[in-house]
């Protein structure tokens, strides 16, 4: 039988009616119990299960049971039940789980982005809902501040496709073949593609973490306490200053590549720049050019619609916000290579 204070100032002196119990005890009455606390509730059902009782039949005061329950239902301090599951088994859930989440996000991505083509189209047409202001800084800031850095990485991937053909086609003396590599690499994948994963990169998560700041201050609240859209207010110009921007730095980014292919065949392979200039209009065809364009529009919708979507999605923690920038500049990066893949096998199909 316990009785006294069962409380975490006692606790050290209970030893003694808990080394008392019998091992054979078919019951606990802990009705004398004057005073208890989460401890000794804790306590009492140690001694309960060490003994094989069931801690939910302890015989305790009505006004103190309360406390007891929610030990219990915390877990009571009793040792886990060992996983008896096989491990394919625990394997085979997880892949549910997470194809399920895959899901669950896909459904959600394919939800926001409905509603920021019905929203781009309804504001198309009343000009006081146009955020100008707000549209060019972005564009600023996703293209023009993000242009030195698209052409230094053009220029040196152009350098070392070209260094790579080279060292493959001087074997078989077609080393002029060079110029249709990097021509028909740029112009239809290498340009827009490489611009997409450094926007990606850089501009999504700059979307995630602006958003998801606003919303952890509240501030997206304020807006529609005040009657105002988040949406047309924060995503619409993201949107339409990368729609606009991607493309232009795609084509920066050709151009770059370009330069840094003729650089090496002009160095490695004594291609003059004349040279390679004149075999471009032989190589290149508009549909090349076509094929990499009309990428831009739809990387530019995937990159700023995901980094808005994942900034709406921060809790309110700084922890939350690191989770969703992280997540962001995953989801995009992986998004825009898939769709790039998927479009390099329906142009080639097509006889494109």
């Amino acid at each position: 039988m316990a009785t006294g204070d069962w409380r975490i100032d006692t606790a050290g002196g209970l030893a003694g009616q808990l080394e008392s119990l019998p091992a054979d005890a078919t019951e606990l009455d802990a009705t004398a119990v004057e005073r208890l606390d989460s401890v000794g509730a804790l306590l009492l059902v140690q001694a309960a299960e060490r003994v094989g009782i069931a801690p939910q039949v302890i015989a305790l005061r009505d006004e103190q049971r309360p406390l007891l329950d929610a030990v219990i239902a915390a877990g009571g301090g009793g040792e886990p039940e060992p996983d008896s599951e096989p491990a394919w088994v625990s394997f085979l859930a997880h892949i549910g789980e997470v194809t399920t989440s895959f899901g669950g996000g896909l459904k959600v991505f394919l939800g926001f982005l409905g509603l920021g083509l019905s929203s781009l189209v309804r504001t198309m047409f009343r000009p006081r809902q146009w955020r100008i202001t707000s549209t060019v800084h972005h564009m600023e800031q996703t293209g023009l501040n993000a242009l030195p850095l698209v052409l230094l990485l053009s220029f040196l991937i152009g350098a070392v496709i070209a260094y790579l053909g080279a060292t493959v086609l001087k074997e078989f003396g077609a080393e002029l073949f060079v110029v249709d590599l990097t021509t028909i690499a740029f112009f239809r994948e290498m340009g827009v593609l490489i611009t997409a994963i450094i926007v990606a990169g850089r501009t999504a998560s700059a979307f995630a973490a602006q958003i998801g700041t606003m919303k952890s201050r509240e501030e997206i609240d304020a807006m529609r306490t005040l009657g105002l859209d988040p949406f047309v207010l924060l995503v619409l110009p993201r949107l339409v200053a990368l729609l606009v921007m991607l493309p232009i730095l795609a084509t920066g980014a050709t151009l770059a590549g370009m330069a840094g292919g003729m650089t090496v065949s002009w160095f490695s392979l004594g291609i003059e720049p004349g040279l390679f200039m004149s075999r471009i209009p032989e190589t290149l065809e508009l549909r090349h050019y076509l094929i990499g364009l009309v990428k831009a529009p739809m990387f530019a919708v995937v990159i700023a619609l995901i980094g808005c979507l994942e900034g709406f999605k921060v809790t309110g923690t700084a922890q939350s916000v690191g989770e969703r920038t992280t997540s962001a500049v995953v989801q995009s990066i992986s998004l825009v290579i898939v769709i790039n893949a998927m479009a390099a096998v329906f142009f080639m199909e097509v006889g494109w």
